[in-house]
């Protein structure tokens, strides 16, 4: 694994070893032992998109690694490939870091800086792929469930970045989901189709949340507006009226299921805030986990 820009790119192999570094890193963080196997060496953080979560954990896990992370705002550079090509800055930045992390709007930044890059790049957010959170939530789904395969997940809301990157992760390791969205945004086909290639029938549509959540294991949902999406706020919030994750909602669902959400949440749209605080809310479970999956996957991609 040279860079981490798809879970599709990868192979269950290469997934369920990341996943255990994550689990034994945790722990041996958590019992207050160091391993700074990244002493000297530098992350560039490349940002479109601002976020809490994203530069946060990779920040404090390159440090808690031994390395260090430069933060790089859009007005630093001009833009990602604005101000100059994209393969100018791959090649520029490799000879001075020692990987690059990429939050963008469009997917063929990251592409094209790993293309041109002779350093690891990790792909931490772009509008089509969320593989750093994904992958983050399965370690979460196995702390909480003790098992991967054949959990089902009802993922309720916008087939957006993160639904995308959750149906490959079920490909590639044995997981089910069923994603429920009004009509006009459902996950793509495609991708339903690569997701069921890798495992079939581990994925599908659906426009009924009662019947997504009726065996689920885990009910997930994130936000109707994405960043870039403002414009689109008022008649967003219209379309989802009756996706909200709520009290009533869960009537359906098994005592036992579990809620996630990838976070910021809007309390009160995609999730009541009764749910977000219940003692099956694990969220902010899954945002540590950010910081203990992305510590695994830079010390893979850069010691």
């Amino acid at each position: 694994m040279k860079d981490f820009l798809c879970i599709s790119d990868c192979s269950p192999g290469e997934l369920k070893d990341l996943l255990r570094q994550s689990s034994e890193l945790k722990k041996f963080y958590k019992s207050g032992e160091r391993d700074l196997c990244l002493s000297g060496k530098t992350l560039a953080m490349l940002f479109e998109k601002p976020s809490l979560r994203t530069r946060i954990s990779f920040q404090v896990a390159m440090t808690e690694l031994g390395g260090s992370a430069i933060y790089v705002k859009p007005e630093d550079i001009g833009g990602i490939g604005k101000r100059e090509p994209i393969k100018d800055m791959a090649r520029v930045l490799s000879r001075y870091v020692d990987g690059i992390m990429a939050r963008t709007f469009e997917h063929h930044s990251v592409t094209e800086l790993a293309e041109f890059a002779t350093v690891p790049v990790i792909n931490a957010l772009t509008d089509w792929s969320h593989p750093c959170q994904a992958m983050a939530d399965v370690l979460t789904i196995q702390e909480h469930c003790g098992r991967i395969e054949g959990v089902k997940i009802a993922f309720i809301g916008d087939g957006n970045n993160v639904a995308r990157s959750l149906a490959f992760a079920c490909g590639k390791l044995g997981m089910k989901m069923v994603v429920a969205s009004p009509a006009g945004y459902e996950l793509d086909a495609d991708s339903i189709e690569t997701a069921n290639q890798m495992s079939v029938n581990c994925v599908s549509q659906a426009n009924d949340p009662g019947e997504a959540v009726t065996d689920a294991n885990i009910i997930y949902t994130d936000t109707w507006v994405s960043m870039g999406q403002e414009d689109e706020k008022r008649e967003r919030r219209a379309s989802f009226a009756g996706f909200q994750v709520n009290a009533e909602l869960l009537k359906s669902a098994p005592a036992n299921a579990k809620i996630m959400h990838c976070l910021p949440a809007y309390r009160g749209y995609e999730i009541t805030d009764e749910v977000a605080e219940s003692d099956n809310s694990i969220m902010f479970d899954q945002a540590e986990n950010r910081l203990h999956l992305q510590r695994a996957l830079l010390k893979k991609l850069l010691s």
